[in-house]
């Protein structure tokens, strides 16, 4: 009597079944960040002068508005993942791991959304 090969009998038994698309997005989002941010020195470090209006004014800029705007998106979503996974491997109790990603989804929402609001702001000369 045999159950099949090793692979056949473990295959589609992980937790969750989707551990692999985690871990791409994941590593898309690191890798988002270090293009973002380099961008985001390599222009900063281009600047003539560093006060608040040069630094204003570059950022009211098309281009450095929207490398902004998608830096605070994948560093908020990077973080949320990263912190997602570490709440799912050390907090064991159902109900204290629902609400601490709850609380999580929560907290990176409104820093994603602050930020964001911050950046649109900059980005269309101080309204509102």
């Amino acid at each position: 009597m045999s159950d099949g090969t090793p692979i056949g009998r473990v295959r589609g038994l992980g937790p969750a079944h989707e551990g692999a698309h985690h871990w791409l997005v994941q590593r898309f989002t690191a890798i988002g960040n270090l293009v973002l941010m380099l961008f985001l020195a390599i222009s900063l470090a281009l600047l003539p002068a560093y006060d608040y209006a040069a630094v204003t004014e570059w950022a009211s800029q098309t281009l450095p508005a929207t490398a902004l705007a998608l830096l605070i998106v994948s560093v908020f979503w990077h973080a949320r993942l990263g912190l997602q996974v570490l709440v799912e491997d050390y907090v064991h109790d159902a109900g204290s791991k629902f609400a601490a990603i709850t609380l999580l989804n929560l907290a990176t929402i409104g820093g994603g959304a602050f930020g964001l609001i911050s950046i649109a702001r900059i980005a269309l000369g101080g309204a509102v």
